[in-house]
């Protein structure tokens, strides 16, 4: 039996390890903004189209086509320091300046020796949602605080 055909074609990028997500960093216009310990909801996605056509035998095939594109929104989340500037872009949104408020984004993921391993620039970014941590004064947990964004476009560099 013949090796199959993508087996002959592997490199070593194949037989890489996955990327381990250890902490996250939010820079706004090339400034630090913070760093996370969780980063969600990084991606796009096509509506998808049904367009309904007749081949020539008269077969009716419907063919899928992609739609409008979507940017999806990210979620970061940390413990809460005290930290203010990502609740000061919120405010911004808040008091109405948008234009004020979009700023172009780099997410950085580094791994355990905070060193870069994965890296994404999105365009025109605000914070769509901040929420603050749920206290409970009978427990030990961290406060975490949760920022939402949304985008206009996005790219992954390394």
């Amino acid at each position: 039996m013949a090796a199959e055909p993508y087996l002959s074609e592997r490199n070593d990028s194949h037989s890489e390890d996955p990327l381990l997500g250890f902490n996250f960093m939010l820079e706004l216009e090339g400034s630090l903004a913070g760093y996370f310990t969780e980063c969600g909801g990084i991606g796009s996605e096509h509506d998808v189209t049904e367009h309904k056509v007749v081949d020539k035998q008269g077969h009716e095939i419907t063919r899928k086509i992609p739609g409008r594109l979507k940017w999806t929104d990210i979620t970061l989340k940390r413990g809460i320091t005290s930290e203010m500037d990502i609740w000061a872009w919120r405010d911004k949104v808040v008091k109405g300046d948008l234009k004020g408020a979009r700023k172009n984004c780099t997410i950085t993921m580094m791994n355990r020796d905070y060193k870069p391993v994965a890296i994404w620039h999105f365009t025109n970014a605000w914070p769509s949602k901040c929420t603050g941590p749920n206290l409970k004064s009978d427990g030990n947990d961290i406060g975490i605080e949760e920022v939402v964004l949304v985008h206009e476009g996005m790219y992954r560099e390394l």
